[in-house]
């Protein structure tokens, strides 16, 4: 409750200006990347739409066209034919490895060529970056023709995990920030400042609000930040009534929540605390909000 006057004081407009430049730097960083990553991906479609013109010219066919590249899932794609072809298993191999050896982050990926009416796998394969890791059959085995599609699967590497990386990298940062600052900095309302050290004698209890604490002549009762607030305004104002709105308002807006069962919950709290001096209570004015009584 005290630290934001011993920490950083004076300091608040500085870390509005942290917060806001931390976060920006975050977005424009997530923005570079994704456009990056979007020029990686152009790229590799067109890398993709060159292994589907090997596969016909290889089929013998030199007139028919590849479809649009299909992206059909992140890191996943679908070349498909205008017309039936014939493949062989090893040629499709050596020309998927040879053209996507030029994209610097398909370094694992999967292979399957479907069929077009039933999405059934005619043939399959995986590359690796370590070859051992490679998964490759069959590769003698001449494909009869018909209606084929590639799909080709990427494991997420490059710049589209850097940039998940670093965007959730950069979350407990901002939320370390944004606690020290609401923690430390975010100033109480006027009735605080400058009041949490002082003391005050409610009858026969002194009532130190910068220890939390009741000093009577037996025993120290310690408060709760909550109850420190709260008797602070009451101590501000004895024998006056305080509004249920007011109290509610200093109490719980710096939180962003406003719960009126809170409230009467922490007033019972504080009534027994102070249950010990007869001439201290804090009594309900029906319809307005609370009184703390002081008899003389």
């Amino acid at each position: 409750m005290h630290l934001s006057q011993n920490l950083f004081p004076g300091k608040s407009k500085y870390l509005y200006v942290l917060i806001f430049l931390s976060f920006i730097s975050v977005i424009c960083a997530a923005f570079s990347m994704i456009g990056s990553d979007d020029f990686v991906a152009a790229r590799r479609e067109i890398l993709l739409r060159k292994i589907g013109d090997q596969v016909l010219v290889q089929s013998g066919d030199s007139t028919s066209r590849v479809l649009p590249v299909k992206k059909i899932a992140e890191n996943q794609y679908q070349i498909s034919f205008e017309k039936n072809l014939t493949f062989q298993p090893d040629s499709l191999v050596n020309t998927t490895r040879r053209l996507l050896a030029k994209d610097p982050l398909a370094s694992d990926y999967v292979v399957n060529v479907l069929k077009c009416g039933n999405a059934d796998v005619t043939y399959g394969y995986a590359i690796s970056k370590n070859k051992k890791d490679d998964i490759v059959a069959c590769i003698g085995r001449k494909q009869p023709t018909a209606c084929y599609m590639i799909n080709v699967k990427f494991k997420p590497v490059g710049i589209a995990t850097t940039k998940n990386g670093f965007l959730l990298g950069s979350l407990p940062f901002l939320a370390f920030v944004g606690f020290v600052f609401l923690r430390y900095v975010k100033p109480r309302r006027a009735l605080f400042n400058g009041q949490h050290s002082k003391t005050f004698t409610l009858g026969s209890v002194l009532f130190d609000a910068q220890g939390r604490q009741l000093i009577t002549n037996k025993e120290n009762i310690d408060l709760t930040g909550t109850e420190t607030r709260l008797l602070l305004i009451f101590a501000s104002s004895p024998n006056q009534i305080v509004e249920r709105s007011r109290l509610q308002k200093e109490i719980w807006e710096d939180e962003g929540v406003i719960v009126g069962r809170s409230l009467d919950m922490f007033i019972s709290k504080l009534r027994k605390k102070l249950e010990f001096d007869p001439k201290i209570n804090i009594v309900v004015i029906r319809g307005k909000g609370y009184k703390l009584e002081i008899s003389a």
